[in-house]
């Protein structure tokens, strides 16, 4: 793909949604720390009714240790491997108050060192509580970027590498939830909606004639 058609796919997004943010729901950075950290292998509407119970009782380092480690779990009991989980978010919450004065850290480095905080989530609360260009590859963005050409990777780590470099530096900031959404609702795994897609034209999915009706 050339870098014209992925201009013009990323305005075509733009136009559609000036203003795309995560459908996680918080209201702190610490708030959307948590919130992806739940959120591995589990649904954005999954974890927002489970943090709509958690987060009026407890929504900062102190409140959820004071909670414990057995309070946390009932409130989030419904998400998946929420023992391990809650594991992670009781470390997390102990590094924070003692290293970190309570507060999110703001670099890469110092979110990764957190427990249960890898490089996809570490990205996540890079670009969408930070404001920091970066690239957050879940399972929809390395499909939508494998299957249109934009970025083609054998793994997300390369897919986040060559969206970084291949993806025009206006669009770069949004980009993450742009192409999130789009293979969240448009370019899904099984049956893509070719046919209702906006960039359609401009995609180098060669099945995709096979979904146009």
């Amino acid at each position: 793909m050339n870098k014209e058609k992925r201009a013009a796919i990323f305005e075509r997004l733009k136009i559609a949604n000036p203003a795309p943010t995560t459908e996680l729901e918080y209201s702190t950075p610490f708030e959307l720390l948590v919130a992806v950290v739940l959120s591995a292998q589990a649904t954005d509407k999954g974890v927002n009714k489970a943090t709509a119970r958690l987060f009026p009782v407890a929504n900062t380092p102190e409140t959820i240790l004071e909670l414990g480690l057995e309070g946390l779990k009932e409130h989030i009991c419904t998400i998946n491997f929420y023992n391990t989980k809650a594991q992670n978010v009781m470390k997390t919450c102990q590094a924070l108050v003692e290293h970190h004065s309570s507060q999110v850290p703001s670099t890469r480095a110092e979110l990764e060192a957190l427990p249960g905080v890898g490089r996809k989530t570490a990205n996540v609360v890079l670009n969408t509580a930070f404001g920091e260009a970066a690239m957050a590859v879940d399972t929809h963005i390395f499909r939508v970027s494998n299957r249109t050409g934009i970025a083609k990777g054998k793994n997300v780590l390369e897919v986040e590498q060559r969206l970084m470099r291949l993806v025009p530096k206006e669009y770069l900031q949004d980009a993450h939830h742009w192409l999130i959404l789009h293979g969240r609702y448009t370019c899904v795994a099984r049956k893509p909606r070719c046919g209702i897609c906006l960039i359609e034209d401009l995609c180098e999915f060669k099945q995709k004639r096979d979904y146009l009706e």
